[in-house]
């Protein structure tokens, strides 16, 4: 696996109610079990060398491996991993494709595209599809276990040249949507709807408190009952949404 990326962008700041501190995590947010891993891409060699990557982290176990998008499905919901980390293009069944049914045969699990692809149509696709995190395959090695811990722990993680193409699709879909008749998005209230508009600045929690002179933990109930509304599972799909349904504006 070449040592080659760049840096990781946090979609989410620091973890709240969607990662309740992570899989394994005790109540004051300490992980007593590690992560466990779910490894899939159809290069036995890339594989073999996340596989070796993530052996040196003590916090970290890979528990299986997958060469396709079939055969993921399996061993999550025989393994029930609390991430999967994935390739977009594989034969027999691709990784977006996977993604859907990974989500209802391990509902837990969270799901991290690991990519070549830097098309917009994949990146839109994987977050509607329930992918918590899209990464380049440009990034770098030890960027990886940090990426599966900020997802494990709640937040949404980016590559950064893709976070651009992220807000170009917003705007394509909210075109898009002006020539149809939309349905009814669901009511958030006016304090919702201000922290919904700082998440899609990218704040974190702790920031957004200071910005509205709330706790930290008033925050997380807010972002809770936002994706609750909105029957969302993460803040990246909430911010696609609130786009879509026009309740945010890309100037």
């Amino acid at each position: 696996m070449a040592d080659s990326f760049g840096p990781v962008h946090d979609e989410s700041g620091t973890a709240d109610a969607e990662g309740g501190g992570g899989p394994g995590a005790d109540a004051g947010g300490a992980r007593k079990e590690p992560i466990r891993v779910l490894v899939v891409d159809d290069h036995a060699l890339f594989r073999r060398g996340l596989e070796i990557v993530l052996a040196q982290e003590e916090d970290i176990q890979v528990v299986g491996e997958a060469g396709d998008g079939a055969e993921a499905v399996d061993k999550a919901a025989d393994l029930l991993p609390d991430i999967v980390l994935m390739d977009v293009r594989m034969p027999k069944r691709g990784g977006i494709e996977a993604c859907t049914t990974i989500k209802e045969v391990a509902p837990s699990a969270k799901i991290i595209m690991l990519t070549i692809s830097d098309e917009e149509a994949d990146l839109y696709d994987a977050i509607k599809a329930g992918a918590t995190g899209y990464l380049l395959k440009e990034i770098s090695t030890d960027e990886v276990a940090t990426a599966i811990r900020a997802v494990a722990d709640g937040q949404s993680q980016i590559s950064p040249s893709m976070a651009s193409k992220l807000l170009t699709e917003f705007k394509s879909m909210i075109q898009r949507t002006d020539e149809r008749r939309l349905v009814p998005a669901p009511r958030l209230t006016e304090r919702e709807l201000e922290v919904l508009k700082l998440v899609a600045t990218g704040m974190n929690n702790r920031d957004i408190a200071k910005e509205l002179f709330i706790s930290e933990n008033t925050v997380k109930n807010h972002v809770r009952n936002i994706l609750e509304k909105l029957q969302l599972h993460s803040r990246m799909e909430a911010v696609v949404y609130a786009m879509r349904e026009k309740i945010l504006e890309i100037r």
